[in-house]
């Protein structure tokens, strides 16, 4: 039901079929010609009917946005990203490395509002951030052993064709 994965709804185009309704519906015609004509099911039809005798057109006029209201306001938003700016070494962490739970009590602490981690990311898309991955290299790696190993030790045991 509702629309694809990753197709938004286009609420003005929505509300302008229900004003299309509106004037099928003032002209006479059956509920059933306005739905096959509008590509919508009968029972929608008879549901604006409903709306446009309680409220007239102020009832089918759209909601807004859907779903829940955001947490954090626009406001809010651009303060988090000057913060994720100064680095996490400010809240005294060690590393200069934005993790999910660190960016969800920086959200916190900051604003007093509650993010699970597993969501801070949608956040930090929002932000326009891309989530980064440190580099797995051990600290004891010696990259001259390395290229010896490779060019030496690794072509000596290697099996022949």
């Amino acid at each position: 039901m509702g629309n694809p994965r990753g197709v938004r709804r286009d609420f003005d185009a929505l509300e302008d079929r229900r004003f299309e309704f509106i004037r099928l519906y003032e002209r006479g015609e059956a509920p059933s010609a306005i739905a096959r004509r509008l590509k919508t099911v009968r029972q929608t039809v008879y549901r604006w009917i409903q709306d446009y005798r309680a409220s007239g057109k102020e009832g089918l006029k759209k909601a807004g946005r859907a779903g829940r209201k955001p947490r954090l306001n626009q406001q809010q938003l651009r303060q988090l990203e000057k913060l994720l700016l100064q680095g996490p070494e400010r809240l005294g962490y060690e590393t200069p490395l934005w993790t999910c739970p660190r960016v969800a009590h920086l959200i916190e602490q900051e604003f007093g509002v509650p993010y699970h981690e597993g969501h801070v990311w949608k956040i930090l898309v929002q932000l326009g951030w891309s989530p980064q991955r440190p580099t797995g290299r051990a600290r004891e790696r010696n990259e001259k052993q390395i290229r010896h190993w490779k060019k030496e030790v690794w072509p000596r045991i290697k099996k022949k064709p």
